[in-house]
């Protein structure tokens, strides 16, 4: 059995407000985990009773096998990265990774062959001297990073680590924390509200809303199969059509739609009020109504137009309005302009019964 980091029951309360609700996760030793959601959900107070810097109300935080709720944040061996970068403005690079090691004694000639390796694992053995001022944002990311693993911390937290970064510097930033991670073998637990980040760099995401878990699993399943609608619309982008199921069918003010047997085996109910949800990029687009299938189902075809185009590189989405309702759309740049799509063009979309899913409104 190795090390795990379990959370049984944690609670954690601020005067009246709750933050964090009967909390249970156990993290595997060597997992890369994601604490998702928006701002007030609960994640980042969670991060900080793990790092031992709240003492939850309720509940207990254990580390290999033994309750840690009363261990102070410097007995615990956990390094942590925080949005703000922290690094000692009159310290060079080497001295504030090699700042941990200095204040446990450690010989110089170890502490500087361990500043140089973590400089080597992120690239920036040429910044060794310089002093932060003198890095840009990125680099002094990558920084306050190597120097919370420098003195061999067992857990590795991280709290909006990429947030103060622009886009392109992020993206390249966590794949650097990734390939660290998978290079050490060590726990991460991040803290992050950006779904991409979450879902392109851990081996599980946790979905946080209002101090509770919504769901727990790998970023593949949280995307195409999430359990609550707070998922569903938190994580990507969906279309949402509340309406009356009668079966397999619900009905609204657009209409009516079929869905698959499979997407309505969840319901507790075979009538009542549900939301029922549909990826833009599983809703069919067509602009010659001659090119529409013969053997689909026809009641799941609308005709809209075309209001808003946006491009996003390789996607095109386009906001298309059908029986008053705005339907979001992604399709191929290829295909967009194969089929010369442009604004107040008259289309035809159809809707998958397979591709929705429904959820107890």
């Amino acid at each position: 059995m190795g090390k795990d980091l379990v959370l049984e029951n944690l609670t954690k309360r601020f005067d009246k407000i709750v933050a964090v609700r009967n909390m249970n996760l156990e993290v595997k030793e060597g997992e890369f985990i994601c604490f998702l959601g928006p701002s007030g959900c609960g994640k980042t107070t969670t991060l900080r009773m793990i790092a031992g810097f709240e003492i939850p109300t309720e509940g207990l935080i254990k580390y290999d096998g033994k309750v840690i709720n009363d261990v102070i944040p410097q007995k615990r061996n956990f390094g942590i990265v925080f949005q703000s970068y922290a690094l000692f403005p009159h310290m060079t690079v080497a001295e504030n990774i090699g700042f941990g090691l200095k204040m446990r004694k450690i010989p110089k000639d170890k502490i500087e062959k361990r500043v140089d390796d973590l400089l080597d694992m992120v690239g920036l053995r040429d910044q060794k001297y310089k002093y932060p001022a003198e890095l840009s944002g990125g680099q002094q990311q990558r920084v306050a990073l190597v120097r919370s693993l420098a003195t061999y911390p067992e857990i590795l937290l991280l709290d909006e680590p990429l947030s103060a970064l622009d886009a392109k510097i992020r993206v390249s930033l966590r794949a650097e924390i990734k390939r660290v991670q998978v290079e050490l073998g060590i726990t991460m637990v991040y803290v992050t509200h950006d779904q991409e980040e979450a879902l392109s760099i851990s081996d599980r995401v946790i979905v946080m809303n209002h101090g509770f878990i919504e769901q727990v699993d790998k970023p593949l399943v949280i995307y195409k199969n999430p359990k609550t609608k707070f998922v569903a619309d938190f994580v990507g982008t969906s279309n949402f059509f509340d309406g009356d199921l009668d079966g397999n069918i619900v009905s609204g003010p657009w209409g009516k739609f079929i869905l698959s047997k499979e997407a309505v085996s969840n319901l507790p109910f075979s009538k009542g009020a549900v939301s029922a949800s549909i990826r833009p990029e599983k809703i069919h687009l067509y602009k010659n109504s001659s090119n529409i299938p013969a053997d689909i189902e026809k009641t799941n075809l609308k005709k809209g137009k075309i209001s808003v185009v946006t491009f996003l590189g390789v996607i095109v989405r386009s906001l298309i309005k059908v029986e008053g309702k705005n339907i979001i759309v992604d399709i191929t740049e290829t295909d967009f302009e194969k089929m010369m799509l442009r604004m107040n063009d008259e289309v035809t979309l159809y809707f998958p019964p397979e591709d929705f899913l429904a959820f107890q409104a």
